[in-house]
Parts: C-alpha cells; sequence; structure tokens
C-alpha cells in the first residue's frame, strides 16, 4: 500500500480534486465562481516560477547530454531518432483524432484568442511569425511567460555553452545544476495545492460552461488511449522489425519496463529495466548507457498524444477549426515541442500547458484547462514514454551502423 501510494498517490489526489470540483460546479452551477479566487491563487503562484523553471531546466538538459557521453554522431542519431518517433506519433494522434473527434462539439468563449485570420490563417507571414515565435528583440522580454519559446532557445545555448566549457566554468555548472534543483524542489512543494486550486478552478469551469464537459474529458480520455495503443503495438513492431529483431524476443523483452511504467507512472523509474531490456536486446552499453538517459528526459511520444489532444481542445474550445496540411503541421510540431519541454522538466507542473497557450495566445489561465488532460490520460502516455525509450536506442544502433 505504501508504494502504490508513492506511484499514484499524486495523481489520485489530483483526479479526486477534479472530481470534487467538477460535483461542486454541477450543484452549485454560477455560484461556484466563488471558489474562482482559490484556483487564481495557485495558478499565479505556479506563473511566477515558469520563467526560472524553464531557463534552469533547459541549461541543465543541455549539461546532461555532455554529461552522458552521447557526443557526434550518436547524438545526432538520437536526435533525428527522438524527433522522428515523436513525428510519428503526432501523425498517428492527429489522423486518428480527426477521425475520431471528441473536440466538435466542445464550445466556450472565444474572446481571449487570436488566431482566427492568425496563427492558422492562410495569409499569415510565415518569416515573421518564426521570427516573432522563437526570438525577442530585447532581453528583459524573455523574463515573461508570454514569450516561452524565446526562452527556451535562449536557455539551450547557455546550457550548450557552460556545457562546451565545462569545467572552465565549474561555478557557473554548479549554478545551474543547483539552481534548477531548487526551483523543481519549490515546484513540487507548490504541485502539492494542485488539487485544491485545481479543484477550484474546475469547479468554477463546470458551473459557467454546465457538466457536458465533464464527459467531453472522459471521451478524449478514450481517443488518447487508442492512439497511444496503436503506437504501442503497431508501431512499435514495426520499429523492431526494421532493427532486425525477432517480434517474440521484442516484446518479451518489453514486458518489464510496460509493467513498471503503469505500477510506478514515471519514465525515470523505468531507466534500470529499460537499460536491461535494451542490452538484452543487443544494443551496445555505449548507445543504451547514453541514449536512455537522454531520452528520458527530452523524448516522450505519450506525452505528444495528449499534446496533440491538448492542442486540438483550445483551438475546438476558442472556436478555431483546424483545416488543411498547414494546420496540421503546425499542431504536430507544437505537441512536439511541448513534449520536449515536459520531459525536460519532469515536474514542470503547466509548463507545457503554458507554452501551448503562450503559442496560440490564449489567456495563460487556460493552462489549468488543459493540465486536466494530461492528468486524466498520465498512464497511457507514461506507458508510451517509457517504452519509447527502449525503442529509441535500438534504432539509433540501427542508423549509425
Amino acid at each position: 500500500m505504501k508504494n502504490f501510494w508513492k506511484n499514484y498517490g499524486t495523481t489520485l489526489l489530483l483526479l479526486t480534486g477534479l472530481i470534487v470540483g467538477g460535483l461542486l460546479g454541477v450543484i452549485l452551477g454560477e455560484k461556484a465562481s466563488v471558489l474562482r479566487p482559490v484556483g487564481s491563487l495557485f495558478l499565479n503562484l505556479m506563473f511566477v516560477l515558469v520563467v526560472p523553471l524553464v531557463f534552469f531546466s533547459m541549461a541543465q538538459s543541455m549539461v546532461i547530454m555532455r554529461r552522458s557521453g552521447v557526443i557526434g554522431k550518436v547524438l545526432g542519431a538520437s536526435v533525428s531518432v527522438f524527433l522522428f518517433m515523436s513525428a510519428m506519433a503526432g501523425i498517428l494522434s492527429y489522423a486518428l483524432m480527426s477521425v475520431w473527434n471528441p473536440f466538435a462539439r466542445i464550445t466556450g468563449d472565444n474572446s481571449g484568442i487570436t488566431l482566427q485570420g492568425g496563427f492558422l490563417g492562410a495569409d499569415v507571414n510565415w518569416g515573421e511569425a518564426l521570427v516573432n515565435a522563437f526570438t525577442v528583440n530585447d532581453f528583459p522580454l524573455l523574463l515573461s511567460r508570454e514569450n516561452l519559446l524565446p526562452l527556451i532557445v535562449f536557455a539551450a545555448l547557455f546550457g550548450l555553452g557552460v556545457s562546451f566549457l565545462g569545467k572552465a566554468v565549474p561555478t557557473i555548472e554548479k549554478l545551474v545544476d543547483e539552481g534548477g534543483t531548487v526551483i523543481m524542489k519549490m515546484m513540487e512543494l507548490l504541485m502539492k495545492l494542485a488539487p485544491i486550486g485545481i479543484g477550484c478552478y474546475f469547479a468554477d469551469t463546470v458551473g459557467s460552461l454546465g457538466g457536458q464537459i465533464v464527459g467531453d474529458y472522459l471521451e478524449i480520455f478514450l481517443v488518447v488511449c487508442a492512439a497511444c495503443a496503436i503506437i504501442y503495438f503497431v508501431f512499435n513492431s514495426l520499429y523492431a522489425l526494421y532493427c532486425r529483431v525477432p517480434l517474440g524476443r521484442f516484446w518479451k523483452e518489453m514486458l518489464a519496463p510496460s509493467v513498471t511504467a503503469v505500477g510506478t507512472c514515471s519514465s525515470a523509474a523505468c531507466m534500470p529495466v529499460t537499460l536491461s531490456a535494451a542490452h538484452n536486446l543487443g544494443v551496445s552499453p555505449s548507445i543504451a548507457d547514453g541514449v536512455i538517459p537522454l531520452g528520458t528526459n527530452l523524448h516522450k511520444d505519450g506525452s505528444v498524444v495528449t499534446s496533440v489532444a491538448k492542442v486540438l481542445f483550445a483551438l475546438y474550445f476558442f472556436g478555431v477549426t483546424p483545416a488543411g496540411v498547414g494546420a496540421a503541421a503546425l499542431i504536430i510540431l507544437l505537441s512536439v515541442l511541448e513534449s520536449v519541454v515536459v520531459g525536460a522538466i519532469p515536474v514542470g507542473g503547466m509548463t507545457g500547458e503554458l507554452l501551448i497557450c503562450a503559442v496560440l495566445g490564449i489567456d495563460p489561465s487556460f493552462a489549468a484547462t488543459l493540465m486536466i488532460i494530461g492528468t486524466v490520460c498520465d498512464i497511457p502516455a507514461t506507458l508510451l514514454n517509457a517504452t519509447g525509450n527502449l525503442v529509441a536506442p535500438m534504432l539509433v544502433q540501427r542508423v549509425t551502423r
């Protein structure tokens, strides 16, 4: 029982908060708005930690790359494999959710979004849009949650600089390590208030929008499970065949990481068994011992699936119906990027959701609504995240030899 609570306690408390909040919203109706200040208090505390959290975590991830020993050709192959697997997960998820669309009847207030005629519009200036999305023209502008993409770029470059200099800047490297540890501990402590804060926010949301939104979340969970199942069984089998690994042997070794993922709800907890399984499948220790820790931080296919659901939920909620190849490509790109941010920030709270809001031009408080999707879909997403990091080193070895 103690281990069960350790593994699932946080998720169960969040779900309990959502259930209680949903019930209060249904019972109180619009009167549930009295709970909004409590939810807003939690969100504001979360918001002030986002900028330092993103900076230290992304910089720390770059340093981890150097320490992992994944360098040169193997590093390039690892990043390429991570992006390829994530893109495939995103494409499959978007295609499935276009056919089985649980978002079409979702409606809300569209006053806080600037997408129509803009981000997904046919007349958008792509060069200017990319410049504005990834850069700012003055350093102080980086210190805002509204500019998370430029902050991520800056933090990654800073981390690369520190990683290349290494022992020449021991104080800065120590600051990156210890600063990241302190900020993550602060976020971890704050997340203990999440069941209350998110529960109050959800109560207000249900009270203003009606109980139908609860059923919408259930259908989103089902379509996410379907997407994860296809990727888990079909895509992973195809990857194994490409790597010339017999399917019987592959699925025998997949069992331990899969059970551990479901049993712990933690990708990091799966690392030891994933490393062992990779060695048993014939992956060189020089590749597996570097790629798997790196992938645990930066490669999360399950998070891509849930991110596609989050982006589509946000678009439909604010009255924007995505259409065409361009819209699909942007949604998949944003979902892959959000999954990298989630991977690099293990206790990042709503950082990925805030990134979605920043890119789409949505009020940041909507991040709490998107976080509910991640909470509800945590187990299937973790299963895909963990097992994808067994497949990744197999592919890296295949393409580098």
